[in-house]
Parts: C-alpha cells; sequence; structure tokens
C-alpha cells in the first residue's frame, strides 16, 4: 500500500515535515534566547544588590543594626530566587506546550492520511478484505485514544506539578517573611 500516489503529494509531505522542523527549531531558539536574557538580567540584579546590600551592611553602626539588615535582606533574596525559579518554569512549560501542541497537529495529519490511505486500498481490495482493513482501522483509533488518555494524564501531572510549586514557593516566602519579621525583635 502506498501512501503517496503521486509526487506532489510526497514533495508536499516532505514540505510539512520541514516546516515542523523549523518550527521545533524556532521555538528551541525562542526558548534559549529567554533562558539568557533570564539569566543576564538575574545576574546583573545580584550584582547590583550584592553591591547595595554590602554598602548597607557595611554602613551598619553597630551588631545590632547590621544584625536587623541581615535579616531584612534576605527575604528580598529569596523573594527574586522564587521569581527566578518561577520564570524558569514559566519558560520551560510554555516550550513544552508549543512542542506538544506541534506534536497534537502532526498525529492529527498523520491520521488523516493514513485513514486517507485505508480507504483507498479498501476501495482497491479484493472481496473478504473488510475484515483486514476494519482491524486496522479498530488499531489506529485503539491508538490514538491510547494517545490521547496519556496526554490528558501528562497534562493533569504537570497541572498538578504547577499547582504544588506555587505552594510550595508561597509557603517559602511567607515562611522567610515571617523569620525576617521576627528576627529583629530578638535583636532588639
Amino acid at each position: 500500500m502506498n501512501m503517496f500516489a503521486t509526487p506532489e503529494q510526497f514533495a508536499a509531505a516532505n514540505k510539512a515535515n520541514v516546516e515542523t522542523l523549523l518550527t521545533l527549531a524556532n521555538n528551541a531558539f525562542a526558548s534559549a534566547e529567554r533562558f539568557a536574557a533570564l539569566n543576564l538580567n538575574t545576574a546583573r540584579s545580584i550584582l547590583e544588590d550584592g553591591l547595595a546590600n554590602s554598602k548597607a551592611l557595611l554602613g551598619a553602626k553597630d551588631a545590632q543594626e547590621f544584625l536587623g539588615l541581615q535579616a531584612s535582606l534576605v527575604q528580598p533574596l529569596v523573594e527574586k530566587a522564587v521569581a527566578y525559579n518561577r520564570s524558569v518554569y514559566e519558560i520551560a512549560s510554555q516550550g513544552q506546550e508549543e512542542v506538544s501542541k506541534l506534536v497534537e497537529v502532526q498525529i492529527a495529519e498523520l491520521n488523516k492520511t493514513l485513514a486517507a490511505a485505508l480507504d483507498k486500498a479498501a476501495k482497491s481490495a479484493p472481496a473478504g478484505s473488510d475484515v483486514a482493513v476494519a482491524a486496522v482501522k479498530s488499531a489506529i483509533a485503539a491508538a490514538n485514544s491510547a494517545y490521547d488518555s496519556v496526554s490528558k494524564a501528562a497534562k493533569q501531572v504537570a497541572e498538578i506539578a504547577e499547582a504544588n510549586v506555587a505552594a510550595a514557593t508561597n509557603a517559602t516566602v511567607k515562611a522567610v517573611s515571617a523569620s525576617a519579621k521576627a528576627a529583629p525583635k530578638k535583636a532588639a
């Protein structure tokens, strides 16, 4: 059974594959650019904050003020670390989502091509081969159903993981905030 009846169909399939590869490459480059920009901005911010924090700590008049400043500087650092991690997670999630959408489109196109090829084969097949064609169609439908189930389960796992990451980071920020507020009181 030949899936491509004409050279034009073969050329169109090759063109679609090249376009898919270009889309994947562009998505990868876009994610890499976003990661690079995030890392550059984060490094710049860390350097600027580090210098400002050092100046503030060096300007402390006594140990009590030094400890109070030190405690107050921890929370912004943790919040920035949490924001950085969220940004990394968002970039990675968006990249994965774009790839998933592309794969779904490719699978849909493959299913259309297979269905058309099967229909064509069924029309030219000898009498009595209907059972074989029906079995192949049933196998394809079962594979598609399994893919859909796995895809939905993976999306649910990703949503649960995202909710857990958000809850954990919020809890971390709250804990650091509470300890930062308590630290100056202990020093006083």
